[in-house]
């Protein structure tokens, strides 16, 4: 809003690309020199004079009623809003729901998220791919993208032939009815353990075998096979109501099974397979390992697959990008999956992404295993809202929806955890810290909007459908640093869209409940005199209005009382 009318200004005067001089504007260090400044270095070689003459030349030349003045300040043009206009403007564009705007005019993008395995539980691993991957999928959504989310599930190769060789030899069809994931996991470990004390019985070899039938289209193979992955799925699916997390296309590896004769033919077309050791490769480059996408068996790999995905996705949506949310290490894996795309002429390969996330710990633990045993993600969900539960009965017993409420807290201090960092750091989880209500978590961030939502209840005037006017409440140092702060969402969303990072958005949000409860503590809001009130009341919900929406960005609910 600001920044675009700055820019708006100059463009009538100087002969700078509107992107360029929006790149040089910049936040003076404090209010006393204007709200936005402009620095006049890169016009002096244009102009042939010295910045500080060009600014105050500008200075003279510029005039606009959104600004009390323009002035010059050295070789920086600074530009004072007018506050009370402003004020109203912000306001309205709160209310109204624009205080952001589309970038991205409605191109497709992909962003591939999630992808458990089947058959497999899911653990805390997967919350930095799941939560990561839909947090941006609803900030290119929000930016005016075609938000495509693709849970691209392991539901393809060997260890199904295993699984399926375990179920005929030690399963019972009740059992995995009534705990499906635990009990086909038990099932699997048990083959692995059978491998081991029973070598005679050559059990890798039958699952091989099971495997190659299934991709043949054994009857009793992919029966098996499709129960497995729709007691997963319905597994799956509940947690992800849990998470708030909402995926468009639940397209497994073997979604693209049937495109694998497509992808060979165009290989061996192109003279790109090697052989090499029986099994067929392509090389990608010197710097690259060749990437398998036949073994020796005849059986495809997930590489093959992953290629045949891509060139299916582009081939249907024509996307802008296709992010793959995956973590640190699997990067050589889409080194060689973008770098056969390439060698097989397809320019668009460019455009594929790895979103290579860390680690994620907890109390300093690696989450691979904790006394040799996963860490699953219910359970940390769980104890996160049990513990919250604890800390509402101690501090509000009446609360009303007291269940949901702990259930929205506790998910959601796990989830912003996690988001408030740059994915691709690792990431230590510490009870704590991320269930405190104080520092900077989700239980801080939802309590802010809670207390926000409390302020506006206790009114004790009509402030809904009272007009937005000016107000000297709106001049204050806080509240203007607080309705400051709400022009920059545009400007967060927008870096999280261009860099892939959703902790742009959590920092916006924390810094606005920083901002709040600072006005909250230094301002009466329930003031005497009813316009001031309600000019006090209107801020607040515009400051609601914007936490709520970052917040559901990030996914997290927003409990009106906690």
């Amino acid at each position: 809003m600001l920044k675009e009318k700055v820019v708006q200004l100059l463009e009538a005067q100087v002969s700078i690309e509107p992107d360029k001089i929006m790149g040089l504007l910049e936040t003076p260090p404090n209010r006393e020199l204007g709200d936005v400044a402009f620095p006049c270095f890169i016009l002096a070689k244009q102009l042939k004079k010295a910045p500080a003459v060009i600014a105050q030349e500008l200075a003279n030349e510029l005039h606009d009623p959104l600004f009390t003045k323009v002035e010059a300040n050295g070789p920086y043009l600074n530009f004072f809003v007018d506050r009370n206009q402003y004020a109203i403007q912000i306001m309205e564009d709160a209310r109204a729901g624009k205080l952001l705007h589309s970038i991205g005019e409605g191109k497709p993008m992909i962003v591939e998220y999630s992808s458990p395995n089947i058959a497999k539980p899911f653990t805390l691993a997967h919350i930095r791919s799941t939560m990561i991957g839909q947090a941006l999928k609803n900030i290119y959504g929000t930016m005016g993208y075609e938000a495509i989310g693709i849970n691209h599930l392991g539901d393809w190769g060997t260890q199904f032939g295993k699984l399926i060789s375990a179920y005929l030899r030690w399963g019972e069809e009740e059992k995995v009815v009534a705990n499906p994931i635990p009990e086909l996991l038990r099932l699997y470990v048990k083959f692995h353990e059978e491998v081991e004390l029973h070598p005679e019985l050559n059990l890798e070899d039958e699952g091989r075998a099971w495997f190659h039938r299934l991709e043949q289209g054994d009857e009793e193979a992919h029966r098996l096979w499709q129960w497995f992955v729709s007691e997963s799925l319905k597994e799956f699916n509940r947690m992800y109501e849990k998470l708030n997390v909402h995926i468009d296309h639940f397209w497994g590896e073997s979604y693209y099974q049937n495109q694998m004769d497509r992808v060979f033919n165009e290989l061996k077309e192109k003279d790109l397979l090697v052989e090499s050791k029986g099994a067929l490769v392509v090389e990608v480059s010197e710097e690259i390992p060749p990437c398998i996408v036949l073994k020796n068996d005849g059986s495809t790999i997930y590489a093959t697959r992953d290629i045949a995905a891509a060139i299916y996705r582009y081939e249907k949506f024509h996307p802008e990008q296709i992010l793959y949310v995956v973590d640190a290490r699997q990067s050589l894996h889409f080194q060689q999956v973008f770098g056969v795309i390439e060698k097989m002429g397809y320019e668009w390969a460019k455009q594929c992404k790895h979103i290579a996330f860390g680690l994620m710990k907890i109390e300093g633990e690696s989450m691979s295993t904790r006394k040799g045993k996963a860490v699953l993600l219910e359970d940390v969900l769980d104890e996160a809202i049990s513990k919250v539960k604890n800390i509402i009965d101690e501090k509000n017993p009446d609360l009303p929806n007291k269940e949901q409420v702990a259930e929205w807290v506790g998910v959601g201090a796990i989830v912003f955890n996690d988001l408030k960092n740059y994915y691709a750091h690792n990431v230590n989880f510490q009870w704590d810290e991320a269930l405190n209500f104080d520092g900077e978590t989700g239980p801080y961030v939802q309590y802010t909007y809670a207390r926000m939502q409390s302020v506006l209840r206790k009114a004790t005037v009509e402030w809904k459908e009272a007009p937005l006017q000016a107000h000297p409440a709106f001049q204050t140092p806080v509240a203007w640093d607080l309705l400051f702060h709400l022009t920059k969402y545009q400007e967060a969303m927008e870096r999280a869209a261009e860099k892939y990072d959703p902790s742009q958005v959590a920092r916006f949000v924390l810094d606005l409940c920083a901002l709040f409860n600072r006005y909250y503590n230094q301002e009466r809001l329930l003031v005497d005199d009813p316009a001031e009130q309600i000019a006090k009341l209107q801020l607040v919900d515009a400051a609601a209005r914007v936490l709520k929406h970052g917040l559901e960005v990030l996914t997290l609910r927003t409990p009106e009382q906690i």
